[in-house]
């Protein structure tokens, strides 16, 4: 079986593709790496504590808050961060976004993503949040009247409401009871969509504004669920 040989020529050529092809990887890599720095960032749902509206695996769109205040809508899924601040520096940032790049979101630099939580806003600053079997009441500030979650909220939404035996004490903080609390400047309550043993303000109260890193703008997998979230 004879070897085909390659002149100097074509080498030459197979060479300058294989360099304009590595060139536009490069390329399209800084741009994707800048735009998830300053602009959005893509992640994955972890866990199930947002069912039944979203799924573990599924793949969100957020934007990014690193250099401006949001306006947060009740109703809104957000990335709550409640881990340590991350001081890494911005070599380590786009090396985290070029292994993200690579591995289709499944694999980040320093293991942080177990501390990013996907939650529901249910109430802004200042206003006064209680519940009552698993469901908010929210009395907007200067306002009279104490109105559902559901109400208020700016996108429709279901939870799940767990049964739990009616001697549970409702002092613990999966109960679905809480008290009245009002919530101070810069302060949101976020809940859990599935309002079983999950994390959220239940447990940690209210969250502050820093602590919030991005809201869901889009979900691009899976296919069939594909769309605003």
């Amino acid at each position: 079986m004879s070897k085909r040989v390659y002149s100097y020529g074509e080498k030459k050529k197979h060479w300058q593709r294989v360099q304009i092809v590595l060139l536009c990887i490069a390329f399209f890599f800084v741009i994707y790496s800048c735009f998830t720095f300053f602009v959005f960032s893509m992640r994955v749902a972890l866990s199930n504590s947002m069912q039944p509206g979203v799924h573990a695996k599924d793949r969100f769109i957020f934007s990014s808050y690193e250099f401006y205040t949001p306006d947060l809508q009740r109703g809104s899924i957000v990335l709550a961060n409640m881990g340590e601040e991350d001081d890494r520096g911005i070599f380590m940032k786009f090396l985290d976004a070029f292994v993200r790049f690579w591995t289709l979101q499944r694999v980040d630099i320093g293991g942080r993503d177990v501390f990013f939580y996907l939650k529901r806003v249910i109430a802004l600053p200042g206003d006064e949040v209680s519940m009552t079997n698993f469901v908010a009441r929210i009395k907007k500030k200067d306002s009279p009247y104490h109105i559902t979650e559901f109400e208020l909220s700016e996108q429709h939404y279901e939870v799940i409401i767990p049964q739990v035996p009616a001697i549970w004490d409702t002092s613990l903080p999966f109960s679905g009871t809480i008290e009245p609390l009002i919530l101070g400047e810069n302060e949101y309550f976020l809940l859990s969509d599935d309002r079983s043993n999950t994390n959220d303000s239940r447990t940690w109260g209210p969250v502050p504004l820093k602590r919030i890193i991005g809201t869901a703008l889009f979900r691009y997998w899976p296919l069939t669920r594909i769309g605003k979230p």
